[in-house]
């Protein structure tokens, strides 16, 4: 059978797509070219045609699986309905104890950043952006009357520090805390940060 023959935005996403289950699996340190292009059956020479080094290869996995988080962040968050539930929805999503996908890639790209700035760039640009988005609908919810909040950003910013802080003692750290234990301090926090007691919370969301 004749093989497929893709075009170059096609063929650059399956490389960004194997690169990142194979940092995924491997890790940044231990990943290699030959890696990625023995998971898809094509020679070194192809990705570093597409990806010049490693390092670049890296960090534009990273903005592609960034990217990809985005995407759905900002599918949750535009939803018809109200603030409170969109913004329940995103921090479901977001948490270590819901179905987003990709934090043991995002734990070694934290580490990694420290050293390789393109790929600081990325992780900063991502962080922005969702506290940004986070900010936004909490800002909504405020002038719709649905909830008290008088630091829209400063709240975002400590709820990713929680979800992020959890993410890392779920991920790296097996038993250091269940993942009953860390959704309901994530849910304590938002009713805290929004003014909302339990009562309150789950009337405004029937």
């Amino acid at each position: 059978m004749a093989r497929v023959r893709l075009s170059v935005a096609e063929r650059r996403e399956d490389l960004l797509r194997a690169a990142i289950e194979q940092i995924e699996a491997r890790g940044v340190a231990a990943v290699r070219i030959a890696d990625v292009a023995s998971a898809l059956g094509v020679s070194n020479a192809l990705v570093l045609y597409h990806f010049a080094t490693k390092e670049r290869l890296v960090a534009d996995a990273f903005a592609f699986a960034a990217e990809a988080d985005l995407a759905r962040l900002r599918k949750l968050l535009g939803r018809r309905t109200t603030a409170l539930r969109r913004l329940r929805s995103a921090v479901r999503w977001y948490a270590p104890t819901g179905p987003a996908k990709g934090w043991r890639l995002w734990i070694e790209g934290w580490a990694v950043s420290l050293r390789e700035p393109a790929l600081r760039d990325v992780a900063r640009g991502l962080d922005r952006q969702w506290k940004a988005a986070l900010a936004e609908v909490i800002a909504e919810g405020v002038a719709a009357g649905e909830f008290r909040c008088p630091d829209p950003a400063g709240t975002a910013l400590r709820l990713t520090a929680l979800l992020d802080g959890l993410a890392v003692q779920l991920t790296s750290y097996d038993g250091a805390v269940s993942r009953t234990r860390a959704q309901e301090w994530v849910e304590e926090a938002l009713d805290r940060e929004l003014g909302l007691g339990a009562q309150t919370l789950s009337a405004q969301e029937r």
